[in-house]
């Protein structure tokens, strides 16, 4: 009996991990790098309509910001695949709800309707890429690039408003994932490797203190970008040579 037992608790175990590998097995509808991260940017216009149900304007604000910043990072996706797409998205929907957003009193019965628009119409861009072949490897690095510079760029309005606090989580982020990206800086400069590499760790200690010298850290940040912008644009050179 002990035997049976224990041979049927073998039996479920293997099924059990059978099921499990199963599940991480990549399969053909798990998206590519491409799709996946112009997706992770839904929720931050999700997040807007909401807070503009329910008439929280600066809700709003921080949600569309949140927006602004990741497709920053994936636009390039968008503006390769159509144009069209792009322009609707950047210059139209994007365009009216920041600049709607920025009165005092913004004018929600106007701004709500466009937001739910522009969820139908990222709902379109995005099915309309996940139908398309995968572009050539380069433009991913590009979008890479770009996610991570994203942090980095949110740094000098946080500390223009004085949003310390801000400015230190923006930073951190891109210090995390530097790391991901580093190779393809290094690739195309040692020296602006290891000049952003020393710049970061100044930016580190600059926003250690209570009060943080603005105008020395936006300094160093202009400085990281420079150099970063740099190795991105050689990037972009071979995506678009391809």
């Amino acid at each position: 009996m002990l035997k049976s037992i224990r041979q049927f608790g073998l039996i479920v175990m293997a099924a059990v991990a059978f099921v499990v590998c199963l599940g991480q097995l990549p399969g053909a509808a798990q998206d590519r790098f491409e799709v996946a991260s112009i997706k992770k940017v839904r929720p931050t216009i999700v997040s807007t309509i909401e807070a503009l149900q329910k008439r929280d304007a600066a809700a709003a604000r921080n949600a569309f910001e949140a927006y602004d910043s990741l497709w920053n990072g994936i636009e390039v996706y968008v503006n390769v695949r159509s144009r069209d797409f792009y322009t609707t998205l950047e210059h139209g929907f994007q365009a009216r709800i920041s600049k709607g957003l920025e009165a005092a009193n913004p004018d929600i019965a106007a701004l709500l309707p466009d937001a739910q628009a522009m969820l139908v119409k990222f709902d379109e861009v995005v099915a309309f890429i996940e139908k398309q072949p995968p572009l050539n490897p380069h433009f991913d690095e590009v979008a890479r690039l770009r996610i991570v510079r994203a942090h980095l760029r949110e740094v000098p309005p946080a500390l223009k408003a004085q949003k310390f606090d801000k400015a230190r989580k923006s930073f951190q982020a891109f210090d995390d994932n530097w790391d991901s990206i580093e190779d393809l800086v290094k690739a195309r400069s040692a020296e602006s490797y290891v000049a952003i590499e020393s710049a970061m760790i100044e930016v580190e200690k600059a926003l250690m203190v209570d009060k943080p010298d603005v105008d020395k850290i936006n300094g160093l940040v202009n400085g990281i970008m420079t150099r970063y912008n740099a190795a991105l644009a050689e990037v972009v050179k071979d995506a678009r040579a391809r």
